[in-house]
């Protein structure tokens, strides 16, 4: 008898009769017509004026910095009395 392959040594067949595109083939079209907003940012996140990255855009930042802030320590607190009265037993 001999030893067989166990996986065929034929390649499958196409499922879907189409093959794929390499990006050479693909039409050099720009899509985006708008302006680059990296090197401005670069510019403003890079800036040592001692602020954190994640304040550095403004009023915009601290305000959702701010609730981030209240949600966190109002969800703690919520959980802590949440956990102190599934503590207490039930009086009847």
């Amino acid at each position: 008898q001999g030893l067989k392959p166990i996986v065929s040594t034929e390649s499958p067949a196409l499922i879907f009769g189409t093959t794929t595109k390499l990006p050479s083939d693909l039409p050099a079209t720009d899509s985006f017509l708008g302006k680059n907003k990296v090197p401005d940012l670069q510019k403003l996140f890079q800036k040592a004026d001692g602020l954190p990255v994640h304040l550095k855009r403004g009023v915009p930042d601290k305000l959702l910095y701010r609730t981030t802030m209240a949600l966190t320590i109002g969800g703690t607190i919520y959980c802590l009395v949440a956990l102190y009265m599934a503590s207490q037993p039930r009086n009847r």
